[in-house]
């Protein structure tokens, strides 16, 4: 038995000079330059192949491909709606139309219907598995990539692409725009303009308030001008009009502001700060005049009016770090090292798992006695309690070094970032500096009364530390330009690593004999997939054959509702004239309801010899 053709073909050696009337020589010249990187003259290579001959569906793809590499993106979906509509039945075709499709905006549901006829059509192609995963995680659809990344990884485990988004997936990562769903028509530009203005307006109005209220509080408590102050500061509430008209001038959609803040959180946490942040501001003001409020009260409101705006970051950096799975995706990473996105990337979960350590460490500090009673004797069954606690981190962190297998690649990672070796060495030491007083406490004496004194003072100085590292490390990335320890910073994977895309791949061109073998054949037999198991059926003789190679059928109703449920049909056929050998065509089988016919476009082409004297026949 041999395949004689097949969508897998390798990508073949095109000729120094294709010859001028073949479009197949000039399509296999366009696809060496796209794998080349070379869109140019790739596109000029598939108009040569188009100009030859117009129903060659392989060259108005790979024109698509070099469009969109070039940037044209218009003439790219063009060119693919062209290849979609000579062979309606290919996967590679509806692979390559859905990925035109997802950089116009507006367009993401017609891209997601491209990608699952893709994935319908030929479900052991890992790309359709891969695009349907890319359009899922653009929506923040995170299981449903992670089921598609999943599915492409079991047919490629070497996917590349696969395996970095799939971590992707597993950090809950967001795209740069986060506010804005590719389904929707409108312009992710116009939704852009729009989040900035909200964004604008809160950040101003929460900053004018910032800005008055401590002058207008001194000027009240300190200066004894109390009802002056109030009025002062109740003047400055006009002021807050300002920015919410210009603002408001700016906002074109209001109809999708409600949407826009459901999809940003933190947008939204933003927006809400904005009107407490008023309150607040309002019942400083309003209670100057009233010297019985108690100073903690006053202190609480100025804290919250002037302290809102920098303790969003910090609480951000916080919340991130517990969103996804860092561990999974660390493991995945590992597996795609030392690519290069692999590899940033990999330092930005590091870092997730570094600000998680943090945390932890700061929580078993907060819960563990006080230092005072970890010293003396009726502390000491709290201090032995602090133990386990010092030694989670540790422990933690050991866990997931074996988890993900980065204990080959984890040095060269803390040597390219000295910032989280340093960072993550400052937990480990507060962390085990908890342990250390823990232990001592519950011993007693006065040597390790002595002991768990300087640990528990070593703990916040350790944790300061490493506060102060991050901090260092993002300053550091804003003024160089560099990607920072933060989500943001995550990158998606497109065209990583040395794979071609599989919308490049050549379609099956039927031989001369099987053409003959499947029009001249009386004895052609369909097998397609039934409810209750496989199933065949003679359909006679094939119709006709198209230019692009489909085998046109004419097949009873069972037949068409088995290609609606699954589209994977085979055809047999016998050598019409020697009966020497078979043929089978695996493909994709569309119902023509026009022509009557099922439109089967093949995908594998496999030639097979009858036992007996004809057995040596090549």
């Amino acid at each position: 038995m041999t395949i004689v053709g097949s969508s897998k073909i390798g990508r073949a050696a095109p000729s120094a000079q294709p010859e001028p009337e073949d479009p197949r020589e000039w399509c296999v010249m366009a696809a060496k330059l796209l794998a080349d990187d070379q869109p140019e003259a790739a596109l000029a290579a598939a108009d040569e192949a188009i100009k030859r001959d117009e129903r060659i569906e392989w060259g108005h793809r790979l024109a698509s491909l070099a469009l969109e590499r070039l940037g044209r993106d218009a003439e790219a979906v063009a060119a693919a709606e062209r290849a979609v509509r000579l062979a309606p039945g290919s996967w590679a075709a509806r692979l390559r139309l859905g990925s035109a499709l997802r950089r116009t905006p507006g367009r993401w549901r017609e891209a997601w219907t491209q990608a699952a006829k893709a994935v319908h059509f030929a479900p052991e192609e890992p790309d359709a598995h891969v695009l349907a995963g890319d359009l899922a995680l653009a929506r923040g659809e995170h299981d449903r990539a992670a089921r598609s990344y999943r599915a492409a990884l079991d047919g490629a485990p070497d996917h590349l692409v696969a395996r970095i988004n799939l971590s992707l997936a597993l950090l809950r990562w967001e795209r740069p725009r986060p506010h804005h769903d590719p389904a929707w028509v409108i312009d992710p530009r116009e939704t852009g303009g729009a989040r900035n203005a909200v964004e604008t307006w809160a950040r101003q109005v929460r900053l004018l308030f910032a800005v008055a209220l401590p002058p207008v509080v001194a000027a009240g408590l300190l200066g004894g001008h109390r009802t002056q102050a109030a009025i002062a500061g109740l003047a400055v509430l006009a002021l807050a009009a300002v920015p919410t008209l210009r603002q408001a001038r700016r906002m074109r959609i209001w109809s999708y502001l409600p949407q826009i803040l459901a999809r940003d959180v933190w947008l939204t946490v933003k927006v809400a700060l904005t009107p407490l942040s008023a309150l607040a501001y309002t019942a400083a003001v309003l209670t100057l005049p009233v010297q019985t409020v108690p100073a903690s009260a006053r202190t609480g409101l100025l804290g919250f009016v002037v302290l809102n705006g920098a303790a969003v970051p910090v609480v951000r950096v916080l919340v991130e770090a517990w969103r996804g799975r860092p561990v999974l995706a660390l493991a995945e990473l590992t597996a795609a090292l030392p690519e290069r996105t692999a590899r940033r990337n990999a330092d930005i979960a590091l870092w997730i798992v570094a600000a998680r350590a943090w945390s932890l460490t700061v929580l078993a500090a907060l819960v563990s006695p006080l230092i005072g009673g970890l010293a003396t004797g009726p502390g000491r069954l709290a201090a032995a309690l602090a133990v386990p606690a010092g030694i989670a981190v540790p422990a933690g962190l050991a866990w997931a070094r074996r988890r993900t297998g980065l204990s080959g690649q984890l040095r060269r990672l803390m040597k390219a970032d000295r910032s989280l070796a340093l960072a993550l060495a400052l937990a480990i030491t507060a962390s085990a500096a908890i342990a250390v007083a823990g232990a001592a406490g519950a011993l007693g004496g006065r040597a390790a009364s002595s002991v768990a004194v300087w640990g528990w003072r070593a703990v916040p100085v350790a944790l300061a530390g490493a506060a102060v590292v991050f901090v260092l490390r993002t300053v550091r990335a804003r003024l160089s330009g560099l990607p920072g320890p933060w989500r943001e910073s995550l990158v998606f994977c497109e065209g990583c690593g040395r794979r071609q895309p599989g919308d490049i791949s050549p379609p099956v061109e039927l031989s001369e004999e099987v053409r003959r073998a499947f029009t001249s054949s009386r004895g052609v037999v369909l097998a397609y997939a039934d409810p209750s198991g496989p199933r065949a059926m003679a359909v006679g003789a094939v119709a006709s054959i198209g230019p692009t190679g489909e085998l046109c059928l004419i097949a009873d109703d069972d037949a068409w509702q088995a290609a609606e449920r699954d589209p994977r049909v085979s055809i047999f056929a016998a050598d019409p004239i020697e009966r020497r050998f078979w043929t089978e065509v695996c493909g994709t089988a569309l119902g023509d309801a026009e022509a009557e016919v099922l439109r089967v476009t093949p995908k594998r082409v496999v030639i097979g010899e009858y036992p007996g004297p004809a057995r040596g026949r090549r």
